[in-house]
């Protein structure tokens, strides 16, 4: 399967406003883990999960078919990057405690990933993907950016995004399902750095190049309204949807 590259061209925008996941989440899969030693988080993109989970584990390998992402990657003492697709980590089998996918399980070939996920992790080791949609910040505000992603940029969606609008509940996940509490990224953004944000949406890049111009100018302009003083800062927040499970002698 080819590798879908939707971000290479903007990594450097992707590294500076994507929101950050929040420690919890890192501490929770930490505690599930059979063991501290080896996590891996597939198509790290700049790294945001692999820091995480670095304050936790003894090593990280962090994987990214885009060599671009991956030149871009945070640096932290216990990760290790590296250019590879999440379907062939080059991890030796029965090695990790976790596996990890943040906000990209959609763009993978997912059977083919979770029986690499499956031959990597070791017998009890934990899988746990995640994603998020739509931000909320005021009724005025989400109003708009829920008119730029249904209709503005909505052609250019790809057919996988369906996957992330439905919070993965209808994937076949072959590993013991776990339950999770419920988490979410927040950030205090103001109107510049949420407009940065909405310009590394995929869609909005596949927009400019086939428009040849920058929907999120108008936008811009919309929201100033709302917004009231532009350099004033809002809380964000995005609500994940995480997918957690167990490689065992039954399932996975």
């Amino acid at each position: 399967m080819k590798f879908k590259d939707h971000f290479s061209g903007h990594a450097e925008q992707y590294a500076q406003f994507r929101p950050r996941y929040p420690e919890s989440l890192f501490s929770y899969l930490a505690l599930l883990a059979p063991a501290r030693e080896l996590a891996c988080d597939c198509a790290t993109g700049n790294g945001q999960a692999a820091v995480g989970l670095g304050a936790h584990f003894e090593r990280v390998v962090a994987t990214d078919a885009s060599p671009q992402q991956i030149e871009r990657a945070e640096p932290h003492p216990r990760v290790e990057y590296r250019v590879a697709p999440a379907e062939n980590s080059g991890l030796p089998a029965d090695s990790a405690d976790l596996v990890t996918v943040a906000q990209a399980l959609h763009w993978f070939d997912i059977p083919a990933f979770f029986a690499e996920a499956r031959r990597v992790l070791r017998l009890g080791g934990v899988i746990a993907v995640w994603a998020y949609n739509l931000l909320g910040i005021t009724p005025e505000v989400d109003a708009l950016v829920s008119r730029f992603y249904f209709e503005t940029t909505a052609p250019f969606w790809p057919p996988e995004r369906v996957i992330v609008e439905s919070g993965y509940r209808d994937l076949e996940f072959p590993f013991a399902k776990i339950t999770p509490p419920l988490f979410e990224m927040s950030a205090r953004w103001n109107l510049e750095q949420l407009l940065g944000y909405l310009r590394t949406w995929s869609a909005t890049q596949k927009f400019i190049r086939a428009r040849g111009f920058d929907p999120v100018g108008t936008l811009g302009a919309e929201l100033c309204y709302v917004w009231q003083l532009a350099a004033a800062a809002r809380v964000v927040r995005w609500p994940l949807s995480l997918l957690v499970g167990r490689k065992n002698r039954l399932a996975g």
